[in-house]
């Protein structure tokens, strides 16, 4: 079983209100069942430990009823303790013809020059588009952190 490194602290940051942990579970879930599987089915509720989601019908019910241990499994890594103890399905409304929902994008970092000893270890690619390609992306990974690293 996956478990977050500090299983506490999602339930002490979100735990407080029922409210407060449905919210994490309902950004939790198109982490843990994917982005296709999420577009079809929306988290109703959270009783007493069951999470309620809803499902189009009765095939997509099966489905995700095999699947509710993996499920588990990846929202405990996300809530750790705030997790739900079990899933509960309820049939009803056309989910599968939702339109699709694009995920919040973060803002990129600006691209930084890549440090000296970068170029340097970068001279060793021969193909000098790889070279390139490489020099520009560890430059805006790196400037994600603000220096050399």
């Amino acid at each position: 079983m996956d478990k977050p490194r500090n299983p506490r602290l999602a339930a002490s940051l979100f735990g407080a209100t029922p409210e407060r942990r449905l919210a994490l579970l309902r950004a939790a879930w198109p982490g843990a069942v994917g982005a296709e599987l999420a577009r079809r089915t929306e988290v109703m509720g959270l009783d007493a430990g069951v999470l309620r989601v809803r499902v189009p019908d009765a095939a997509w019910q099966r489905s995700l009823f095999r699947m509710r241990g993996q499920i588990l499994s990846r929202l405990r890594r996300v809530a750790g303790d705030a997790a739900p103890r079990s899933l509960g399905f309820v049939q009803g409304g056309n989910l599968a013809a939702a339109p699709p929902v694009d995920p919040p994008v973060a803002p990129r970092a600006p691209d930084a020059p890549a440090p000296a000893s970068v170029r340097a270890a970068a001279q060793s690619i021969a193909d000098p588009d790889v070279r390139a390609e490489f020099l520009k992306m560890a430059g805006r990974y790196l400037g994600r952190f603000g220096g050399d690293r």
